[in-house]
């Protein structure tokens, strides 16, 4: 009997000790989604680093668009150089001096100095390689700003997530101690009624039994309150105090009526953005294939070029000075004739890598339907099953009050008493954790179909209540 008080009695300080924790479960003024999501854009570091991927997008832009632009070019040099130049069987004529055949020429200049400027603008008139490159560079692009969009909707999901684990837990906590506080009492009154002959001893070790194990429930739930409160402040930057919390209330994630699942399959096949990623990843992989293939190989562009070269010094002959200044615009045409094969083995490798890309597209359409049908079942038989979870905590409740009046006039046992507070609580946690799942599933279907987005988060902000 000594031993059961001594239980009892640690209980109560455990409990006690305890209890600032849950105060500040309690008194933590509760975060709403929007906040938290608002919070986590500018916090989390996965979204971070996809805002910095992002902002590579333009810049491939104004890379497409610089491909087809002119290019200017200077080139200027200076140097030392020698040049010698012998020229036999000429022809020479002057006025005066007539016409002269078999003439030679000699020049000659040994370490003289040496000087070239030329100026070149080119304007693409034809370039196929150079066109493929450009619809990568745009397609690119896109693909970044899908990625971005993606990014956006898996840390809505992350929050959401990661919110609702701690609205759950924090609910856990609450439920486990009304749960403790009712053993409590019920512990007491036993070893009372012990005392007064009017219960047996294995009343008083029932109680004593689920006291010590709803003691580890309550403490195991406090600490799975600080891992969720972690991980949510990890993902917002909001302080610990700060969060608490909010669970869906009566109705939240029913949709009414739920759309066919064909209806969710067609929408996602078209609006899903892992699949859109896909296909926009197999386009740059086919033009990669363009790049090298037999008809890309030929460019034509406009030319325009002034240049001047100039050697002076002294060689065999003297003094000597050579000056050249010439310009040219016009056509240029370029085609190899032989690459030793590379061309032809770079085309090879991009049409595999293209078939790659085609298959990994048929298999997200594949995964994303199954994601889509999982989520639409998760939605179709939710609804019911909260509601059955909900008359199944009414009568657990029902039956709570029932088995006390029946324990006060001695129609049930403290056994009685303790399972049917069980139940109670199972019962909540249950209901809790069903129409958690309920939300996540509409808000998981609306991302498989692209749609997911401030105004739906909104929607399910205003579906949370601050407790069931």
């Amino acid at each position: 009997m000594n031993s059961m008080k001594k239980r009892i009695s640690k209980a109560l300080w455990i409990s006690l000790l305890a209890a600032p924790l849950y105060c500040q479960t309690q008194v933590a003024m509760a975060a709403g989604l929007m906040e938290a999501w608002q919070a986590a854009t500018q916090n989390d570091k996965e979204y971070a680093v996809a805002r910095a991927a992002h902002a590579a997008a333009q810049p491939r832009r104004d890379q497409a668009a610089a491909l087809w632009r002119p290019t200017v070019g200077v080139v200027g040099s200076v140097g030392v150089a020698t040049n010698e130049s012998e020229t036999r069987g000429a022809q020479f004529s002057a006025p005066g001096f007539g016409q002269s055949s078999g003439v030679g020429f000699s020049t000659s200049v040994t370490n003289g100095t040496a000087s070239r400027w030329a100026i070149a603008a080119t304007q693409p008139l034809y370039n196929p390689k150079r066109r493929a490159e450009q619809q990568q560079l745009s397609t690119s692009a896109d693909l970044a700003d899908l990625q971005w969009q993606a990014a956006e909707q898996t840390l809505m999901l992350r929050t959401v997530e990661r919110y609702l684990d701690l609205a759950l837990a924090e609910e856990a906590v609450r439920v486990h101690r009304q749960q403790l506080d009712a053993v409590e009492k019920a512990a007491v009154e036993a070893q009372d009624r012990f005392k007064l002959g009017d219960a047996p001893i294995t009343d008083t070790h029932e109680a004593g039994a689920r006291l010590a194990a709803l003691r580890a429930q309550v403490l195991a739930a406090e600490s799975d309150v600080l891992v969720k409160r972690n991980l949510l402040a990890n993902t917002t930057g909001l302080s610990l105090g700060a969060l608490a919390a909010r669970l869906p209330g009566r109705g939240a994630g029913q949709t009414s009526p739920l759309q066919p699942l064909d209806f969710w399959l067609n929408e996602a096949q078209s609006g899903n953005l892992e699949i859109r990623t896909q296909l926009l990843a197999a386009d740059v992989a086919r033009q990669e294939a363009t790049k090298y293939g037999r008809s890309s190989s030929a460019t034509v562009d406009l030319v325009a070029q002034v240049g001047r070269d100039r050697l002076s010094g002294s060689g065999d002959f003297g003094s000597a000075s050579n000056t050249g200044t010439n310009w040219m615009i016009g056509i240029q045409f370029s085609m190899p004739l032989f690459t030793g094969g590379y061309r032809s083995a770079k085309e090879e490798e991009a049409l595999r890598l293209a078939d790659k890309a085609a298959a990994e597209v048929e298999r997200t359409r594949e995964q994303v339907a199954q994601q889509v049908r999982l989520a639409w079942l998760g939605l179709s038989v939710g609804a019911e099953r909260v509601r059955a979870l909900e008359q199944a905590l009414n009568a657990s409740l029902a039956r709570l009050d029932a088995t006390r009046l029946g324990r006060e006039v001695g129609e049930r046992t403290t056994l009685d008493l303790l399972n049917a507070e069980n139940e109670s609580a199972t019962s909540r946690l249950a209901l809790a954790q069903a129409r958690i799942g309920l939300l996540m599933d509409r808000l998981r279907l609306a991302a498989l179909i692209g749609r997911l987005d401030e105004a739906a988060l909104q929607v399910a902000d205003g579906e949370l209540a601050a407790s069931l």
